[in-house]
């Protein structure tokens, strides 16, 4: 669009919300009214002030997309949290890269003793946790035995009995919670949604459910979870399954829940809004719960909420806020593509724009170990040439993508340049990392340093580079999907490489063959130069996207049968297994450090709270950060609009949904 265009849809947009807003304002009129002043009666002008303006009652939010279903074990759209999170608050929260309990007493943990690790004594044949999956006991295998939590401690399995270390956490409900329909909620409830959860016809993850010994209600408020010996869970904390109305789903199997209208359409909850109609392709109506467990702090605010669903159209949604039909426009309705708009009118005082960094990471990967390097490298033999092996060209290189020039374009200014793969606002991000900051000049001396010089068209070639022919040219491919916004964001890198003498040949891709599988896959089967596309962080450090044994790979070869990667890891063993994630591996850069590996699980193997994990989370960014297997680029944005009257909305990195408060969501009066 361009800029007069766009400047006469601000003019528009503003004079719809100056008639809008003055008609919200108090008013005063004159009239005319007669008095008697010193017994003669005399006709005045007086101003008389309107009535004050009542408390709104309803808040109206719109949606861009429409739930599939609310019931929690039946799908995973965005659209279904935003409506889920007023029909159930919490049980658990999980916000500012940390977790917060709702419903519960406090999150337990081993310093206070609602958490423990014991020792028990396991048999031949019983189920245990060996290398992170439950397994049957038997003679031969390695295992970690009690107090072990690392793999050089482990020790071979002879028959017999052994001991284990084995995981309790005690979770204490707050008393007298109830349903919306007045019953009471107990810890039978979550009881009841941990089976529900692990029925084979529910389709839920049961990661943690395999590996659970027994999760048990010891009273209306308490339930302990037990889980298998050998599984020491980093996010222990959170096993407390949320509670689903027994008493109203027991009457359907865990298939028919699926469907149901008392699961799927209006399902009973805690929360702060109980649901009224669905109207298909229209709206959610809600009524103030007043059986919510809040209800005394005068929550939730208003008496009714209406889930409107309005579609995508960024400008029809944007008007919407500004004439008053909507409260809050959510991150569903993609308002991304009018950023700028929105910040002017934000700058105008028309509207509340919410930019948050969110947990999504885009990062540029470097094929340094492409899949045809696996039988060993040959130029020769028609192998791409080894242009990110050597560390100080991977360093050349993220000094001379302008990252920041497409935070401050592509993001107009709202997201952040990253070091690693945690962002600056992660209570573990490790603020003394080396950092690349945009500079051609550095980039290039760099690149000259390591053989590459500069060429008669502007494009560099190799000099006395090892495996390398003399004058091949740095030309390679910069691959990504063709979504609007990568696009623009490579097009400006790509012309910075370029002033560094580095020819990077775009291409953009339909997001299902980009990401295809392996071996077929551009991407994960290896077979790229620069790849260009997200990653989710969370609250646990992601350092295993980049463990040696995470590279996608053919599962039949051996350490000993791929060269490269024998010699990154001399002291494994070479008759053992190359890449055991087989094609499903996240490391498709090929990169492997025996050092990032062994500081990598040293951080995995303990738990939050112990100084290992903080100083072995701390170790690895150091590491990724002078290695750079790929280059760290921006966080993606999460992007919500609001009223402009409105208070309370706060959209955190970590929440998925900021509808996570709703029930302190407020605008005009009842913000004061």
């Amino acid at each position: 669009m361009s800029r007069s265009k766009k400047f006469s849809l601000v003019i528009g947009l503003l004079v719809v919300a100056s008639m809008a807003l003055a008609a919200c304002q108090p008013q005063t009129q004159t009239v005319v009214e007669t008095v008697i002043v010193e017994g003669t009666p005399q006709v005045v002008e007086v101003q008389a002030e309107q009535p004050a303006e009542p408390m709104p009652d309803t808040l109206v939010i719109c949606l861009g997309q429409e739930p599939d279903t609310l019931y929690p074990y039946g799908g995973d759209m965005l659209a279904s949290s935003q409506v889920q999170e007023a029909v159930w608050d919490g049980p658990i929260d999980n916000r500012s890269f940390g977790y917060q309990a709702v419903i519960l007493e406090k999150l337990p943990s081993l310093a206070d003793g609602d958490a423990v690790i014991n020792t028990v004594t396991v048999n031949e044949g019983d189920t245990v946790v060996v290398d992170g999956a439950p397994t049957t006991l038997e003679a031969g295998m390695t295992v970690r035995p009690a107090g072990c939590n690392a793999d050089d401690c482990a020790v071979e399995f002879t028959g017999g009995s052994i001991d284990m270390d084995q995981m309790v956490v005690t979770f204490s409900m707050l008393p007298g919670l109830m349903w919306s329909d007045g019953e009471p909620l107990t810890t039978a409830d979550s009881v009841y949604s941990f089976n529900l959860m692990a029925d084979p016809d529910t389709p839920a993850s049961k990661y943690t459910i395999d590996r659970t010994a027994t999760y048990e209600a010891l009273d209306d408020t308490t339930v302990v979870w037990t889980g298998l010996p050998g599984y020491l869970d980093s996010v222990y904390f959170t096993n407390f399954w949320t509670p689903y109305p027994e008493h109203v789903w027991g009457q359907f199997t865990a298939l028919e829940l699926l469907e149901a209208d008392e699961s799927s359409r209006s399902p009973l909850g805690w929360g702060p809004y109980v649901i009224d109609e669905w109207t298909a392709g229209e709206s959610i109506t809600m009524h103030k719960n007043t059986n919510y467990f809040r209800a005394d702090e005068g929550l939730p605010y208003f008496d009714n909420v209406v889930y409107r669903m309005v579609g995508e159209n960024s400008n029809a949604n944007i008007a919407a806020i500004l004439s008053g039909e909507c409260d809050v426009v959510d991150q569903t309705s993609h308002l991304d593509d009018q950023s700028e708009l929105l910040l002017e009118l934000q700058n105008a005082g028309q509207v509340n724009a919410t930019f948050v960094t969110g947990t999504v990471w885009e990062h540029a990967d470097l094929g340094i170990n492409p899949v045809s390097y696996d039988d060993g490298y040959s130029v020769a033999a028609g192998d791409r040439p080894d242009f990110f092996g050597d560390v100080r060209v991977r360093r050349a290189l993220a000094m001379c993508m302008d990252r920041q020039s497409v935070v401050d374009t592509v993001m107009f200014g709202q997201s952040v340049v990253l070091d690693t793969y945690l962002p600056p606002q992660h209570p573990l991000f490790n603020a003394d990392v080396t950092s690349y900051p945009f500079d051609t000049d550095a980039g290039s001396a760099l690149l000259e340093e390591a053989g590459w010089v500069m060429g008669d068209d502007g494009v560099r070639v190799s000099s006395g580079i090892d495996g390398i022919p003399d004058g091949t040219r740095f030309s390679i491919n910069f691959w990504t999907t063709n979504a609007t916004q990568r696009q623009q964001a490579t097009q400006i890198m790509a012309q910075t490489l370029a002033e560094c003498g580095v020819e990077a040949n775009l291409e953009y891709w339909v997001s299902g063959e980009y990401f295809a599988d392996g071996p077929e896959g551009p991407i994960f089967g290896r077979r790229f130069d620069i790849g260009q596309f997200a990653w989710l962080t969370g609250v646990e450090p992601p350092c295993d996207l980049y463990l040696s044994e995470q590279t996608p790979g053919p599962g039949d070869l051996t350490v000993g049968d791929v060269p490269w990667f024998a010699a990154a890891n001399p002291d494994m063993d070479p008759s053992t297994t190359a890449f055991i994630a087989g094609w499903g591996g996240a490391n498709d850069a090929g990169w492997s450090s025996a050092e990032y590996d062994s500081v990598c699980h040293a951080a995995l193997q303990s738990l939050p709270g112990q100084a290992s994990y903080d100083e072995n989370h701390l170790k690895a960014q150091e590491i990724f950060a002078d290695q750079l297997p790929v280059v760290p680029l921006y966080l993606r944005l999460k992007l919500a609009a609001t009223r402009v009257d409105m208070c309370n909305f706060i959209m955190d990195p970590t929440a998925n949904s900021e509808m996570w408060n709703i029930e302190e969501f407020a605008y005009g009066p009842l913000c004061d």
